[in-house]
């Protein structure tokens, strides 16, 4: 099995990121992933460390600011996902590729990006507000992109299509009560019409954050193949191992 090397490091005095790659001096393609509502936990540090055995080098920005909930603590966490903002998490996305373009463990060029529930909304995003710097997109149940109206008051981001240039990979699940399948069709008539490339996948029996292990709504079935899924997507786009 790869070592990891793993770290936190400071982007700005206001902002840290967790960074995991293969030890030794690379350079690796890099991967930015955007968390769920509930922080940068024990699972997504897990997560950059599983990027990282399969060749990346993986950096989550702590757009939570050091606050974590448990997944038992919904109310306090989708209190805290109301008070961000799309512009600021944008610019702290640019300030961390920004540092890391300082090092030479990581590949310079164009990044994968990954994201969860509100961070597969970020994720989405990122594909147009980082368009020169995203080289493919894999968005898992982003909820908040083409609702009819959102509970968190986020806008939609179906206006921010024009703007994308790389692929994007959206997952979701048949049986997620927080994402109608009439969204899902939002979605892919406006990616379709402007002609962007994006392949969308539907889990039959999935429910809403089906990817985490550390949740009851794990579907393991679900998991590995969208995994396996997202594996190929960043291989093929960011020359990693797959």
């Amino acid at each position: 099995m790869t070592s990891v090397h793993s770290e936190w490091f400071s982007v700005t005095p206001e902002l840290r990121a967790y960074l995991a790659h293969p030890e030794g001096k690379g350079p690796f393609p890099l991967v930015m992933v955007f968390i769920e509502a509930f922080g940068v936990n024990e699972h997504f540090q897990d997560l950059a460390h599983r990027l990282a055995r399969e060749g990346y080098a993986a950096v989550i920005p702590d757009i939570y600011h050091g606050k974590v909930y448990d997944y038992q603590d919904f109310d306090n966490a989708i209190g805290h996902l109301r008070t961000l903002r799309d512009e600021q998490v944008m610019s702290e996305a640019r300030a961390t590729l920004s540092t890391l373009r300082q090092r030479t463990e990581i590949a310079q060029g164009t990044v994968g990006v990954l994201g969860f529930c509100m961070g597969g909304r970020y994720t989405f995003l990122a594909n147009a507000a980082l368009a020169p710097d995203v080289a493919c997109a894999v968005a898992f149940y982003g909820g908040g992109i083409a609702p009819k109206s959102d509970p968190a008051g986020r806008p939609p981001l179906l206006d921010q299509i024009p703007a994308m240039q790389a692929p994007l990979l959206l997952h979701y699940g048949s049986k997620d009560h927080s994402i109608a399948p009439d969204e899902h069709a939002r979605i892919v008539e406006a990616l379709s019409s402007a002609g962007k490339r994006y392949t969308l996948s539907v889990f039959p029996g999935a429910p809403h954050g089906f990817f985490s292990d550390r949740r009851d709504s794990y579907h393991p079935q679900a998991a590995k193949e969208a995994w396996e899924m997202t594996q190929q997507w960043f291989a093929h786009y960011l020359g990693g191992q797959g």
